[in-house]
Order: C-alpha cells, then structure tokens, then sequence
C-alpha cells in the first residue's frame, strides 16, 4: 500500500534527550480528551453510522428480525446435515496417545535454563532501542497513510548503520512541511527539541520530540480567531471574526537561528507571516506575492534576511526591517518549487522550478550565475550538502536523483539514480554527516542515502575539505539585504 512521504527534516547528533518522557494519562484526563474529540468531530454522522454500528456490534435492530430468524433456521439445518452438534464426541482410533507424543520432549522451568532459547528476554533489547545516544541522528517524516497522518521520528546512527522507527506522533491533517527548532517558549528559557509541522489547514502546531505517546502539541500558531462585539441595533447574519494568522494551508516554514522566537511561514493564502512564538502571535506579514507561496527560507546568518518563492513563478528577497520597501524581486520560467541559501557563499541562493530548471543567483545582481536544466518535471528537493562546498543533490517528480558539482563556472552531472521510490517530494541533508541524505516519496517510506558509497562522488569530493559553518557574526561581507535596491526586479526566462 503506498504511504507517501511529504516532508523530510533532520535533528543534529546530541540534541535529543538520552531518555525520552512517556505521557501518562489519568482517567479523567482521557475522558476529557475523548470528549473533546466528539465535539470535533460533531454528530452529523451518527444517525447514518447508527445502523452500521448496531450491525457490527451484533445488536438488533427494527426491521431486521426475520432475517435473523432465517438465518437461525439455516445454522439448524447445516448442524443437522453435518452432525455438528456430535463433533466433539468423535474419538480417535489410532493407537498413538498425547502422552507417547510429548514423551520425548524437554521441558524447562523458564527461558534461563533452556540452552535452545538464546533471546532470553525482549526487554533489555527494546530498552536500547528506546535510549537515544550521543552518536545518534534523529529523521523525522510527515508520512500520508490510508487513515491517518503521522510524523515518524526515526533514529540513525552512522558509526552503527542503523535506522529504525523510535516513535511516532499521530498529526490532525495532512502533513506538508517540518523545521526543527529549540526554541522554547517557557520563562526558564532553556533549549528545547521541537518541530513545528505546517499541514493542509492554516494553523502550525509544535510538537515536542523528546515525549513519546504525546497526544497534542506543545503550542500551536494561528488558526485563533477573536469575536468581535456586535453593536447594538444591527443584525449581521454571522459574528464578525478576525482571524490571526494564515486562512489556507501551510506549505513551507523557516526558523531564524539568529533570532530564536521568530518562525517564517509561506502559505496558500498568498502570504508570508513572521511569527513572535514568545507570545504565540504573527510579528508582520509579507504580502508581495499574487499566487501561493511554496517555499521560504531565512539567511543563515543574517537575521533580517529572508527569500521567499512562488507559483507566481518569483522569488523576493526582503529586508524584514522594513519589508515592504526594501525588497528584491526576480521572476522565472516556471514556478518556483524550493530556494535554498548557499552557506559557502553568503550572498548566493538556489531556486528550482516547476519545469526542472535550478538556477544559481547573486542577491546583490538580476543576472544569474548560472542556469541549469537539472530535470524533465519539477525540482522538488533542493539540497546542499552541510559540510562540502560545491556539493548539490536535487530530487524530482521524475524519479531520480542527481548529484552535481557546481563549484566550478559550470556545473556538472556526477550521478544520477532511480530511486524507484515514484515521485520525489522531498529530500533533506544530514546536518553532521555531509553525504548522507535522506528522501521521501510516493512509496517505499522514508529513504537514507550515504552517497559516498559512489566512486564517482568519491572521486570529486572525497579529497575537497570539509568546511565548518562560521558563526554570523564572522561572516564578512556586506548585508545582501541591505545592498539590494529598492523594489527592483528582474526577469529570467530559460
């Protein structure tokens, strides 16, 4: 059964807590829950369901009694012709017994004293599957199932080769996005673990990974709305609402690891919104775009510094202090499906569109650097790798996935695959090990790829240095940001 992937994200080694918290209800705190659950869920089905319930439950129900006699009168006739009744009672003629059967056979008190029995007990085993080490990744995927949605929280240790699901989080609509933050919002100010999921409905919710068996997030962002009071003498149809934060579905979110609290979310609703989680509500919202917002990403460096992309086939760059004035826009061929900041080269950024070009841009020029053809449909996954300058990994509708080198003034194809997982719709790049990728799709689940396995990714990269991200403030250079002119734009076509 096909379980796609949508969203893919990785937590840095040592991060996780070694031993995570279990959530532990009373009685009246699930009562509560499961009341509150009803209510949701409203009670519109329950007189169509009403039958269907009472069928499975073996309960009778009006207008249903003489087929229950007739099947009654079958049960007699079949207990009749086949002597059911005196089945039991058949004795066997053989002369072999039980006891000549077990005659043979060694028994022992408990699993210690039996030599045949090597696993003894499981719970030491699932005691160390439940310990997070120090060494250990943590991968977390949105997965689509049949009936429910979830993010998966896998563990994955490289000196090891392992990988396998720890937990799982049950998530309350379709999953379309996961940025990993430790911010945390509490007065002690103190690091935290949590990820924050956008999904199919305007509101992003905040889940802490280090409890399992959690039932709701930590905090959630928008979707609040505030009632407004109606004036006297006038009658309105509905309740006047104002709605905090996004009205459409979430597709991309971006921390800002200068600025802890704030939180980029890109949505369907044509609209980029600044979020202060220290007080859980929208800071500013950016509203250049005409069509839905794909992708955002924050500078890694530059607090101020934010690029969004668009169906709208553009990607803006803004200046967060004043937005609305100081702001670079460059429009493409097709629209744009991700961007990503090079953090090799501060003022540089990737963009990819719906019809498999990646371009390479310099935010303080309109030309770009470089205009690559990397697939035949949309580029979804667009990823550098964390610690190798020039090495870039795409994923696409198409299938494959790409490896390119795109160091020098022009880029070129070291490896392709099929990873005949369908289509692509995400990949993600280790943060610890700069080879190892992990990606998902229609089917096959969440896939890790450690492509220095290929010789001829050993061959361009093996002996290229591995560099360590600068803090900001030992970046040089001036703000790309603040160099950009005002309200200009630029436009590309392919």
């Amino acid at each position: 059964m096909s379980c796609p992937v949508t969203c893919a994200a990785w937590v840095r080694c040592g991060v996780a807590k070694e031993t995570p918290d279990k959530v532990q209800l009373s009685e009246e705190e699930l009562n509560g829950l499961i009341e509150e659950a009803q209510e949701r869920l409203g009670d519109g089905a329950d007189g169509s369901d009403e039958g269907q319930m009472a069928c499975d439950m073996n309960v009778a129900v009006p207008g249903r009694a003489k087929s229950s006699h007739k099947n009654g009168d079958l049960s007699d006739n079949e207990l009749d012709e086949y002597d059911l009744e005196n089945y039991d009672e058949e004795e066997y003629t053989g002369d072999l017994t039980l006891g000549d059967s077990l005659a043979t056979l060694a028994v022992y008190g408990s699993n210690d004293h039996d030599p045949y029995v090597t696993l003894k007990t499981t719970d030491q085993y699932e005691e160390e599957d439940f310990l997070i080490k120090p060494s250990d990744n943590l991968v977390l995927c949105g997965r689509a199932d049949k009936d429910c949605c979830s993010l998966e929280v896998h563990v994955y240790n490289h000196e090891e080769n392992s990988f396998y699901v720890h937990h799982d989080i049950i998530l309350p609509a379709y999953p379309l996005s996961l940025e990993w933050l430790n911010f945390d919002p509490s007065p002690d100010e103190s690091l935290g673990n949590y990820v924050a999921v956008g999904n199919m409905t305007p509101v992003i919710d905040i889940w802490d990974l280090d409890i399992v068996e959690s039932l709701e997030p930590v905090f959630s962002l928008g979707g609040k709305k505030e009632k407004k009071k109606k004036k006297k003498g006038k009658k309105s149809l509905s309740s006047e609402e104002t709605v905090k934060g996004h009205t459409d579905a979430v597709l991309d979110l971006s921390w800002n690891k200068q600025s802890r609290n704030v939180l980029a979310s890109a949505s369907a609703d044509n609209t980029v919104i600044l979020w202060d989680m220290s007080v859980g509500k929208p800071a500013a919202s950016l509203m250049l775009h005409t069509d839905k917002v794909q992708t955002v990403q924050f500078h890694p460096f530059e607090t101020q510094t934010l690029i969004s992309g668009s169906y709208d086939k553009s990607a803006v760059l803004y200046d967060c202090r004043n937005p609305q004035d100081n702001h670079r826009m460059w429009r493409f061929s097709g629209q744009v499906e991700r961007v990503t900041w090079n953090h090799f080269s501060p003022c540089n950024f990737l963009a990819s569109t719906e019809d498999g070009f990646v371009y390479c841009l310099d935010a303080r020029s309109d030309k770009p650097l470089f205009t690559l053809k990397a697939h035949d449909e949309e580029v979804s996954g667009l990823q550098l790798s964390s610690q190798i300058k020039g090495c870039l990994v795409t994923s696409s509708a198409d299938k494959y996935v790409k490896i390119w080198d795109i160091l020098g003034e022009r880029p070129s194809l070291i490896h392709s695959r099929n990873m005949k997982m369908g289509v692509l719709f995400c990949a993600a790049c280790c943060p610890d090990f700069p080879f190892v990728f992990a990606f998902g799709g229609e089917r096959q689940g969440l896939r890790v790829w450690d492509i220095s396995k290929i010789s001829a990714v050993n061959e361009a990269f093996g002996n290229r240095e591995r560099l360590v991200l600068a803090s900001a403030s030992s970046v040089a250079g001036s703000s790309t940001a603040g160099s950009s002119s005002n309200d200009s734009e630029t436009a590309m076509e392919s």
